[in-house]
Parts: C-alpha cells; structure tokens; sequence
C-alpha cells in the first residue's frame, strides 16, 4: 500500500486493504489484546512496515520474540505454510522474506549494546518515581540537584549523587536556610533506596557514554529505518526501573527534537510494551506530563504506540490521544471483563455490519479489530481484520546470530567501553582532602608556633576570639561553609568559567538548549 504501513485484510472476505496511513502515523496507537492473542506478531509487521517506509523504530523485547526481526523467515518454519496461506487469503500478492537492520541495546550490556543515561539526564521527577520516594523525599532530591547545579557539579552516576547527598546531610543546617527543611532522616531514606536500586542492579543504567538520541534514529543506505530492539526479558524482573527509563526515553526525544508540524511520515516510531507498568501506582502528576508529552510530541515527528492487555490499563485522558489502533481479543470471564470490554467497543467508530464489542470478544489469533485515522485525521470504521504475517523470523533468534548483528552494527565499540570522567564524587573527595590538608597545616603551624602565640591563641577560642590557626572537627569534615562555596559559584559565574546554566524540562530531565 502506497504511503500506509499494510495491516491485513478486513471485510467479509478479508478481501479489503487495511492500513495505516504514514502521515497520521505521528497522531499515535494503541495495540492491545489479551495474552496469545497476536500482540506480537502485530509488533512485528508494524516495525517491518515503518522500517520499509524509511521510519526508525524504537521497541522493548519483553519475551526475546522480537529479535527475529533481524532474520528471515525460512520455508522450513512451522507456520511457513500457514503464512502462504494467509498471504494468499488477503490479498498479500508481495509477500516475500526478508530480515530487517536491527540495533540490539541492553541495559545490562549482555544482549545488545549497553544504553546509558546520566543522572542529571534522568533528573529528580522520574528518579523519584524510579525510587519511589516520598513528597518530602522528592523535595529534598530536588534541592539536592539544584545545589550540583548551581555549584557546576556533574551528576553522572549512582557514585556522584551518593556523594552529593552525604555532602547535603553534612550541611543540611545551611541548606534549611535557603531551600527549607532539609532533614537527615530524609537524606537517609533516599540514600537506602539507591542502595536497593543498585543491588537491583540499576547502577548500569547511570554513566557515560551516555546514548546520543541520533543512534535510535538511523536509517540504512538503502533507506530502510533501523529497528532498535532493546532487550527487556532480564530488565522486566524490575518494573518501575523498565518504566521509568523507557519514560526517560520519551522525555529526551520531547526536549531534544525540534519541532517539524505534520511530516509526510514519522521522524521515529516509539513502541511502549508492557504499558500499565507507567501508569501503575502512579501520582497524577506524573500522569499529566505523559499526557501533555503524548499531545506535543507528535509535533516533533514522533509517533508513540503503547502495547498492553486492556485499554482500560491506559488512563482516559492518555487513550484519548490514540488515534491509531489494533485491538486483539479480549476475553470476558468476570464482571469487571464483560464492563472493560463493553467500555473499549466504545470508543470505536461503529460499523453497521458487525457488533463491535462481540468482535472485540470473538477474534481468533491473529485477527484483530482495526480502526486507523483516514482523510483529515478523521478516526476509520471500526473492521475486523486478518493480521498480515511477517517476513521476518517468527520467534528468538540464536545467542550467535544476535552477536553477529551486533558486531556488524553501525554504533559497534561506541558503547561498550563506560568512561568515567571527573564528576560530582571526584570534586567533592578533592574538596574534601583540600580541606583536611589545611586543617593539618594550620595545626603544624600552631604547634609550631612559639609557646607565648601557642598560649594567646588558645585564649581567644576561649574568649569568643579567632585562632591563628587550626580547625575544629566539624569545619575539616563539611569542607568550608556554604556561603563560601555560593561564593565561589558566583565568582566562578561572573567570570564566565562554569559554561552555560542547566536548564530542566517538563520531566526534569536536561534540556539540551540549541
């Protein structure tokens, strides 16, 4: 189909050209549908039409199913006949096999290449919600992050802010003065839950080289869009941390992509799996931003299509903003079923031949109900629809045949190899250790001293008086005041040295100003 990504075959004889139209790709979807219903495979053969179109695509493997993407489909395949079959059915007189040019990245660096993030990228939002922190909690973070800021202190892994933090709890009287109460207790609870999320191992995702947005938005020289698969089977066993990263993800591209209006077709293709883990438990502010980010980002050429079992799992003012989707079955055991399912046909365009909601519930595998925005952005007529079957792999690939792609990829050795460069856990050890000296100094100097100034000097600590010399306890632990240290931030501002201010977006994550 000229200009649609092809979806299968509707009508009474699954005779009828369903798709989805490239220049409303960017007005978003949803894929949805009870577990073995063909949510995969839908996955599939829209990752291979956007890829054919030119459009990169961004999509989490939660299963390991998807890296067949990167293989072709072989005759010797079990379903190979039923494929034929199918083609034949719909119409589909194209219908060849052919693998697809995949970028495999992994979070843990095991099954693709490692994805970073810094922590200020992150920024205090979503690292509160990856925490699970509370509102007093959240505000002693951002306080925390407003102090690095200010005094140009790179947050780039688990170690920096670990770092910062103690350096927070030691000069928490001064910091109440200027950003309210800042309690140790909360100072601990924050550092207690990193702890957790580094066991959880959660510390790969912070550091650097960070992924540069370019590398997710890559096309072949034959014009294909690269599919970027990141491996989620291991990454699944932590939920909020698969969330929230995807979600950092989403914010990045809102901050950094300019804007581009209504594309002839999209500039990339973001598949949320599993997507009631974002909203799952979460505040309603956090809900807002995904919902303003779903409404203006498609302006940035950038299409989002959240996969899961039930729409009822994406919250209204979210699906409203959906305007592309394929619903697989959905099964009706309970009350609540029956309510869900009844409440999904809803919010479909009717179609005079077919109850919607008894199609929505009687569906095999591999077909779906279908309705995709047409002329003017309006929504389609609702059709039951033969899925298309894919070209490429059904199924895993072999541990071998991914590390030949990866080893063939285009971004190859870029990753792989973290740097760790000065940051805010150097800067504030040196600080520490600048001090410490300094403190020995003074008491040589004072031991040193003849007796009559030793004598004088003592009688003034005791009198109110400053000493020549030397440095109680408190001062060689916290490193110098905070006035101080705003002072040196002032100065090193004035004269130019700290670079340009960091400024945080709707997430508070970095934006990147151009």
């Amino acid at each position: 189909m000229d200009g649609a990504v092809f979806l299968g075959g509707g009508g009474e004889d699954y005779a009828v050209k369903q798709g989805l139209l490239l220049k409303y790709a960017n007005r978003h979807g949803l894929v949805a549908g009870a577990t073995g219903t063909g949510k995969t495979v839908t996955l599939q053969i829209l990752s291979e039409g956007f890829s054919k179109a030119g459009v990169p695509v961004f999509v989490s493997d939660v299963k390991g199913d998807l890296s067949g993407l990167a293989a072709t489909m072989t005759e010797g395949h079990k379903l190979h006949e039923a494929f034929q079959k199918r083609a034949g059915l719909i119409g589909f007189d194209d219908y060849t096999y052919e693998a697809f040019p995949v970028t495999f990245w992994d979070l843990y660096g095991e099954q693709g290449h490692p994805i970073r993030t810094t922590v200020s990228e992150m920024g205090p939002l979503l690292l509160s919600r990856l925490l699970d922190l509370t509102d007093v909690q959240e505000g002693v973070l951002n306080i925390a992050f407003r102090v690095a800021d200010e005094q140009g202190m790179p947050l780039l892994d688990l170690e920096d802010l670990q770092a910062l933090l103690v350096w927070v709890g030691q000069n928490s009287e001064d910091l109440s003065l200027r950003y309210g109460n800042v309690a140790t207790s909360s100072v601990g609870a924050i550092q207690r839950a990193l702890l957790v999320l580094e066991n959880q191992g959660g510390e790969r995702l912070f550091g650097e080289p960070a992924l540069e947005l370019a590398d997710i938005m890559r096309t072949d020289p034959n014009g294909q869009g690269r599919i970027s698969i990141l491996a989620a089977d291991k990454l699944m066993a932590s939920p909020k941390l698969y969330a929230t990263f995807l979600l950092w993800l989403l914010s990045e591209l809102f901050e950094e992509l300019p804007e581009v209006g209504d594309p002839d077709k999209p500039r990339l293709v973001f598949f949320f799996d599993e997507a009631h883990l974002l909203f799952d438990d979460a505040p309603k502010a956090l809900i807002d931003k995904v919902e303003q980010v779903a409404r203006l980002i498609r302006s940035k050429g950038v299409g989002v299509y959240f996969v899961t079992q039930n729409p009822a799992d994406v919250p209204e003012d979210v699906l409203g903003q959906l305007g592309n989707r394929v619903q697989h079955a959905l099964r009706a055991f309970t009350a609540r079923d029956r309510k869900n399912l009844r409440h999904a046909a809803e919010t479909y365009r009717e179609n005079p031949r077919f109850s919607t909601e008894d199609a929505i519930r009687d569906v095999g595998v591999g077909e779906a109900v279908t309705s995709t925005l047409e002329s003017k952005g309006a929504p389609g007529v609702v059709e039951r629809t033969l899925i298309r079957p894919p070209s490429s792999f059904l199924g895993a690939i072999d541990p071998a045949t991914r590390k030949a792609v990866i080893d063939a990829s285009p971004v190859a050795g870029k990753y792989e190899t973290e740097i760790d460069r000065e940051s805010a856990a150097e800067m504030l050890a040196a600080r520490a250790e600048a001090a410490a000296k300094e403190a020995e100094a003074a008491e040589a100097r004072e031991t040193q001293a003849p007796e009559p100034e030793r004598e004088f000097a003592n009688a003034r600590r005791y009198d109110g008086g400053r000493s020549s010399g030397g440095s109680s306890p408190a001062s060689k632990s916290r490193g110098g005041t905070f006035g101080e240290e705003v002072a040196k931030v002032v100065i090193k501002e004035l004269k130019g040295t700290t670079g340009r201010r960091i400024v945080r977006g709707i997430f508070g994550t970095v934006f990147k100003g151009r």
